[in-house]
């Protein structure tokens, strides 16, 4: 009985630990890296879900051109008045006919390219707004990091104020610190305690940015996970503004909307051809005196003297010529977009270099040496606090920069067309 008793216990603390851990790994939120964070926005982006279906609409629209002419049936039934009938005057008729249309000009052949043109266009402008969701997700989380990073800078600089208030409260006590330094220091540790209340507010509200980009609408806890972006230099404008014209599936778009219209002019010459009508007819007459069958074949052919399709044919000239000065207009717009971001990418990496190499080693420094003589009672504490506070003004002018340098990158790489040259196998059908 004891035994039993003992195994019994051991079971339930077992049970409970288990219990305890699957509670605890539950709890723990998800670790999600930039890589993750795309692929999540690519796959559940309500955005993008329903820009999906536009794929399908396309698919319906080139199912229609493929279709042809439906044949018309006609059934067509006399029946005179018995006495006519009974005197031979008109037989009782059944009349089965059969109108098929024959479309002339290769109307079915142009219907379907251009609707394999708009499809084409339909996944190119899909692929475009993937560029900008991924541009959204890189942006957002590095609004995420730069939100963590300031976060462990204030609670830095907390940590060693509360450390310093409990120093001085030491000092206080054997006489050494006068009691206002002690008040200083309190207070400018509440200072600090708000800033790291700010800023973890500032990271609540980033990851919460990025959960709803990539998808995820529930109350579960989501960690993410990595640093910011550095990027190799040597990066040449020419070849950027050319990978853009080339890659941009925007720019890809607008040419293939072009081609969609010169089809389109094709299709519209084809609708001003005529179309044939050919028919098939039994005629069967029936009256007193005897039963007869007629066949008739026939011809319909529309004589196109007023209407040729003029104007859909001039409609789509001018369309195309405006296509033409769509695509001027929106090369000249990713090239200006392309310099832009250049520009900013080597503003922000010199402005980094900049501070890495000159302004944080003294910075920090400049902080260490000012504490050191502060306990020592050879600084006063408004020259500690002001050190401090430099020092976290160049870091938060650092971790600025470094966001600003990784943003300027993932917009390259948006504005160049090298983030979606990769997309392009994904399934882009709903």
């Amino acid at each position: 009985m004891r035994f039993e008793r003992r195994a019994c216990a051991r079971t339930s603390i077992f049970c409970v630990l288990v219990l305890s851990a699957s509670a605890a790994a539950k709890a723990q939120p998800a670790a999600i890296d930039i890589d993750r964070a795309v692929r999540e926005a690519l796959d559940r982006n309500l955005t993008l879900l329903a820009e999906r279906y536009s794929i399908g609409i396309a698919d319906a629209r080139l199912l229609a051109a493929r279709l042809r002419p439906n044949p018309v049936f006609t059934y067509n039934s006399m029946l005179p008045d018995a006495t006519i009938y009974n005197n031979n005057i008109n037989p009782v008729e059944t009349v089965f006919r059969t109108d098929v249309i024959v479309e002339g000009g290769g109307k079915r052949q142009q219907r379907i390219e251009v609707a394999e043109q708009a499809r084409s266009i339909a996944e190119l402008q899909l692929l475009n707004t993937m560029r900008t969701i991924v541009l959204d997700v890189q942006s957002a989380f590095v609004d995420v990091v730069l939100a963590r990073e300031n976060v462990a800078l204030a609670q830095e600089s907390l940590q060693a104020f509360n450390a310093l208030v409990q120093v001085n409260a030491v000092r206080v006590r054997a006489g050494d610190l006068s009691q206002i330094e002690l008040t200083r220091s309190r207070l400018a540790a509440l200072q600090f305690q708000n800033d790291v209340r700010q800023q973890e507010s500032k990271l609540v509200v980033a990851r919460n940015r990025l959960k709803t980009l990539i998808g995820r609408t529930g109350p579960e806890p989501v960690d993410f996970v990595g640093d910011f972006r550095r990027g190799a230099d040597g990066l040449d404008l020419g070849v950027l503004r050319d990978r853009a014209l080339r890659l941009r599936p925007d720019v890809q778009a607008v040419r293939r909307d072009q081609a969609r219209s010169t089809a389109d002019i094709r299709l519209q010459i084809a609708q001003g051809k005529i179309d044939y009508t050919i028919s098939g007819e039994f005629h069967r007459q029936r009256a007193p005196s005897g039963t007869g069958n007629q066949y008739g074949v026939y011809l319909s052919v529309p004589i196109p003297i007023f209407n040729r399709n003029q104007g859909e044919i001039e409609r789509a000239r001018q369309e195309e010529h405006q296509l033409e000065a769509k695509i001027r207009a929106v090369e000249a717009d990713v090239s200006a977009e392309v310099e832009a971001a250049y520009e900013t990418y080597a503003s922000s990496r010199d402005v980094v270099n900049t501070i890495e190499a000159a302004m944080l080693a003294q910075a920090r420094d400049v902080r260490t040496t000012t504490a050191y003589s502060y306990r020592r009672g050879e600084a006063s504490f408004v020259e500690f606090l002001d050190a401090t506070r430099a020092f976290n003004d160049t870091m938060h002018s650092y971790n600025e920069a470094r966001a600003e340098y990784a943003r300027s990158l993932y917009t390259l790489d948006s504005a160049t067309g090298a983030s979606v040259s990769t997309l392009a196998p994904l399934k882009v059908t709903p």
